[in-house]
This record gives C-alpha cells, structure tokens and sequence, in this order.
C-alpha cells in the first residue's frame, strides 16, 4: 500500500476550500498508517496548514494526534513541535493556556539544545505577555530570546523579535532604546533582502517598521520627522497591493502633519483612510482613524464635529469591546463635551479601576505557570528517584536473600551426602549428626532472618528515610540546579523582568515584580559579586521596606542600574568596600545609593562610557534626578532618585 503525501505544489495552487478538504482527506488517511516519523510530521504538517486557514480546531486536533503519538514513539523534537502548535491554538482565545503550552516545548528544546527554536518559544512566550499588559516580563522573554537567537541567520524571526522589543520598550517609555530595536529590525530587512526573500512581505515589514519608528518621533515630538518618513512609504504601489497598510500610513502622516500644525489636506487624508478601512471592513482600524479625526476637528476648533466623531468612535469601540480606544475617547469626550463631562469622568474612572483589578489578578499567572511546573517537575523526578531506589533495594534484597537459602541448601546437601556415608557405620552416631545439623540449619535460618531484618530495617528504612528526608528537603529550599533555574526566571521575564514579577509575576509572581521576593533577588544580585574582584559588597536597606508599594517600571530600572554600577566598580574603581542602599523618604521620593571606596574620577574630564549613560538614561525614562559625586583619591557615589508616586 502507498503511503500518503503531501504534494506541496498542488496544495499552493488550489483553494481554501479545496485546501481544506485536501487536508482532511490526509488526516482520514492517516488513521491506517502506523505510528512513525512521516505519519507524525504529516500530522505536525496538516496542524500547521488548518491554523493558517483559520480553522483552529482543527489545527488543535491534529497538533494533538501527534502529540499522543510522539510521547508513544518518545520523539522529543515532535513532542516539542506539537507543544508549540497546540499552543499557537490557545494564543488568540487562552493565553495562559498558550503560555503554558510554550514553556514546556521550551523545556524540551532546552534538553536538546535546539537554540533557534529556543529562540521562537521565548519569542511567543513574550507576545503572549505584550498583549496582556505585562511589559516588563515581556522584556525579560525577549532578551533571552534574542539571545538565543545571536548566531541565528533566520532574519524573519530576528525582525519579529527586534520589533517586539521595540514596541514593548515604547510601552515602558524608554523611546531611545526603543527606537534602537526598531533600527536592529530594519537591519534584518537589509539581510532579508539580500538573500532574496519575498520581496513584497520584506516591502510589507519595511513599511510596518516605518510606521512603529514614526509613532516613536510622534511620542517624542519630533513631528517633521515623521511626515518625512511617512511621505517616503506613501506609494500608489502601496495603496494597490496593500489598501489597509495604505491607510494606515496615510492616517499616521495626517496625525503627525495635525500635531505639526500643517493642516493643508489633513483632513482628506483622514477620511480617505477611512473610507478604505471601511470597505474592506476593518472596523478597530477605523476606530483609531476616528479618533484621529475628532482630535483633528478639537484643533481646528469645531467642537460639534469633533463630539460627533469621538462619539462614533466610542459607540464602535464599546461594541467591539477594545480598552485603549475606549479610554482614549473617554479621555477626550471628558473635555470637551460639558453636558456630558461628569458622566465620561466617571465612565474613564470605573474603567480604570476594572483594567487595575483585572491586572492585579493575572499580573503573576505567568510566573505562577513556570512555578508551577518546575514544581511538579520536580516532585516527580523525587518520585521517580525514591521509585528506583525502592527498587534497587528490593531486588538487592532478593539476591541477598536466594543466595542465603542457596548456600545453606547446598550446605545442607552436602551434610546430608556425609550422613549417608556414616549411616553404615552407627545408626546412633547418625541421629545424632543429623540432630546436630538441623540445629546448625535452624540456627542458620534464624540468624539469616536477623540478618535480612537488619538489613531491611538499617539499610532499606534508613534509605527510604532519607528519600523522605530530601522530599522535604526540596520542599524548603533549593539545590544547585534547582537554584540555577530559580535565577534564569528570575533574570528572564526579569531576572525575565522577573521576568516575570518573572516567570511576573507572582510570577507569581516575578522576581522582579514583588515584594520580599524582589528585595531577595537584589540580595542575591550584591552576594554574588564575590570574588568577581577584591571589592566587598554591602547591601542596605531600610527595615520594614515594602517593595509591593512600589511600580514594576520602577523596580527593573533600580535593578538595571545596581547592575550597571557594580560592573562599573568591578571594572573601574579598584576599590576594596562597596555599599548599595536604598531609602524611601515619607513624601515617597526612593533613593538608591551605590558607593564606594575606589580610586574615583574627575567627573568634569573622564568621558562617560555605556553604563553611566546607561544609568542616566533610565533615570531620565522615569523622571528620576541622578548625581555622580566623584575625585581623584576619593572613590564614587551615585545618587538615584525616583518620585514613585508618579
């Protein structure tokens, strides 16, 4: 019987219809095949296509048939491969589910040292955690991804993740390190491009990547910019392959041109996007294009079309149920609408207070999934351990036991042969020998019993006891592999931003996202700089500090900059002391302060490096002032301070 294929090129020139039936056939086929490595990526292949036709269920049901089938043939690259396919099946309806589904083809890829794939579930796993808010875990993910992936030559997926980034730094408000990822990206089109990939999917990206860096100029200001980066992608090629990124760029360089007060066209412009959204039903486009409008018309001062405008575009953003479009016109509603203003005030406060309860209970349900399964993980090796171990002394027991017995039978067949021999000779001496010999065997029998009984109980019940011990052991505290896992989450996410907070979390929380658990990650990070040199770390830190009253934004950054400065030290200050500590004032102004006693600088003359700048930089982000005492002879001390009730 042949077996079935998939024949590539017919697939590529049929219908989605016909495509799907195409699939359905091999899937029928399938079930009279047996379990082996083609059956199993046709599986994998069918998964695949059904996800790209949109038929979800589908693509779940045969990513979970080769599943089932690879866990049978212990197929670890196709167990993986399965998980990463169910998961994609979970991304748009469960994204804890995805995220799950993830992490363990994570683990798997991890085992057999699969980077690039490595690469693509740290990859997922952060734009799992970019759409449900949780940025700085999301950071976290992307950083080990793209680590990951720095010998990698798949430029598409380097893009992915350098845009990612770019567009969760942007929500972190670090706009420069943001625009820095997004140029990473524009340098994997270039790579694209030279190996002659599509050229209209490296045009589509282009264009994309050119909209996320406009957005960036708008945020910072830098209006004239935009409209020269915008008019440069604004096409008729563009406007006739791809309509709906047309309109976007059309719409993006109206606002830009609005908010640099060149009204000429601006408001064709907008109308033009949205009549193109509109016709190829495209309705979030189109409320976003709104917004724009109405913000067009407040300018020019026409209060009535402005309200008429933002009042479309809350109706639609409410029907379809998207939270930034809503606030956004709340928020714009609310100053301009007098009649009503009370009533939008109130609507944007209640929102809000929903989006922070909703965050506060998922914020650490992705670090409690990777908590979680390392837990299980875990237990379950110290079972499978204590099994085998059950086992080893069970067996040992037994050949201890049969070669007792073997050796006082064939003792006792010997005596026996002698017995008969003095049989002839006196039947008295012969009862009496054999009396004396069934002594001999019972009292070997008897010590043979006590022997296996303090065998049983000294050897068997001691190691079982052990075992029992250790349980409890990992159930307090963690070794040396357990911690190393302990410290990737908590640097990943974050370190993992978690990180969780990671990992983010509670994860839950990650590490860099909760109380005692962040004041413990920082322990951590000053106790493992000895022996890195001759300094000694101090860390302090006010008694009773509560970490939970303060912002994630605000952790990662104290923990990026303690980073930068103790390799600062490490590298530069010669120095033999050196103390970090952190106070948090009553009027909730936190200072950190990293010091020490080193040979110091003339701060007016040494040029800063890349982690003074660095350190200035995310103070600047959040608004933090930053002093750097230094001289000749007198070591360094620099100052951060954070207003966190901002």
């Amino acid at each position: 019987m042949n077996r079935v294929v998939f024949n590539e090129r017919y697939f590529r020139k049929i219908s989605g219809t016909e495509k799907e039936k195409y699939l359905d056939s091999i899937v029928t086929s399938l079930n009279d095949e047996r379990n082996d490595s083609v059956s199993r990526d046709l599986y994998l292949k069918a998964g695949e296509e059904y996800y790209y036709l949109n038929n979800i269920r589908k693509s779940f049901t045969s990513s979970q048939i080769a599943l089932n089938l690879s866990r049978e043939a212990k197929d670890s690259s196709r167990i993986a491969k399965s998980l990463y396919f169910i998961g994609d099946c979970y991304e748009n309806s469960q994204k804890d589910s995805a995220y799950y589904y993830y992490l363990q083809a994570q683990k798997i890829y991890t085992l057999i040292n699969d980077y690039e794939k490595l690469g693509r579930m740290h990859f997922n796993k952060a734009y799992v955690l970019f759409y449900d808010g949780n940025f700085v875990e999301c950071e976290i993910e992307l950083t080990k991804g793209l680590n990951y992936l720095k010998n990698s030559d798949n430029e598409k997926l380097l893009y992915s993740c350098n845009t990612l980034m770019g567009n969760c730094l942007e929500k972190l408000f670090m706009y420069e390190q943001a625009l820095k990822y997004h140029q990473y990206a524009l340098g994997n089109l270039k790579e694209m491009k030279k190996n002659n990939l599509d050229s209209d999917e490296v045009n589509n990206f282009n264009v994309s990547s050119v909209i996320n860096i406009c957005n960036l100029y708008d945020l910072k200001g830098e209006y004239s910019k935009s409209i020269k980066e915008l008019n440069a992608v604004l096409t008729k090629d563009l406007k006739k392959k791809w309509p709906r990124l047309y309109a976007n760029v059309l719409s993006n360089l109206a606002y830009s041109k609005m908010k640099n007060k060149e009204y000429k066209n601006v408001e064709f412009m907008f109308l033009e996007s949205l009549r193109i959204v509109d016709s190829l039903d495209y309705r979030s486009d189109a409320i976003y294009k709104k917004i724009y409008l109405g913000e067009f018309y407040l300018a020019q001062k026409d209060t009535l079309m402005s309200l008429k405008t933002l009042k479309e575009a809350y109706r639609s953003a409410v029907e379809m149920k998207n939270t930034n479009e809503i606030l956004r016109t709340l928020r714009l509603l609310t100053k301009i609408d007098n009649r009503k203003k009370v009533f939008y005030a109130n609507r944007y406060i209640d929102m809000i207070d929903s989006i922070n309860s909703i965050r506060s209970k998922i914020s650490n349900k992705y670090a409690r999934i990777e908590y979680e399964t390392i837990t299980v993980e875990d237990e379950n090796k110290i079972l499978t351990k204590k099994n085998f171990y059950i086992l080893i002394f069970s067996f040992a027991a037994f050949l201890i036991l049969l070669s007792i017995f073997g050796f006082v039978y064939l003792k006792y067949k010997n005596k026996e042969l002698k017995f008969v021999k003095q049989q002839q000779n006196d039947s008295d001496e012969i009862y009496q020998l054999l009396s004396e010999q069934n002594e001999i065997i019972n009292k070997a029998k008897e010590e043979e019993k006590n022997k296996i009984a303090r065998e049983l109980h000294d050897g068997v019940m001691n190691k079982l006891y052990g075992v029992r011990m250790n349980l409890g052991f990992f159930n307090t505290k963690l070794d040396d592999k357990s911690i190393e896992k302990r410290k990737e989450y908590i640097l990943e996410l974050q370190n993992i931003e978690n990180e969780i907070r990671t990992i983010s979390h509670d994860l839950s929380r990650d590490s860099f996202l909760e109380g005692s658990d962040f004041n413990t990650l920082l322990s951590n990070l000053i106790a493992n700089q000895k022996g890195l040199s001759r300094a000694r770390f101090k860390y302090i830190i006010e008694e009773n500090f509560d970490w939970e009253q303060v912002q994630n934004i605000y952790k990662i950054n104290v923990y990026r900059i303690i980073q930068e400065a103790v390799l600062n030290i490490h590298k530069y200050s010669r120095a033999l002391n050196a103390e970090v500590k952190i106070q948090l004032s009553e009027d909730k102004i936190l200072k950190l302060s990293i010091l020490d006693d080193g040979i110091g600088f003339d701060i007016n003359t040494v040029k800063k490096g890349i982690g003074l700048s660095n350190i200035k930089e995310r103070a600047n982000s959040l608004k933090g002032n930053l002093d750097i005492l230094s001289g000749i002879g007198k070591g360094t001390e620099i100052i951060v301070m954070f207003d966190i009730t901002r």
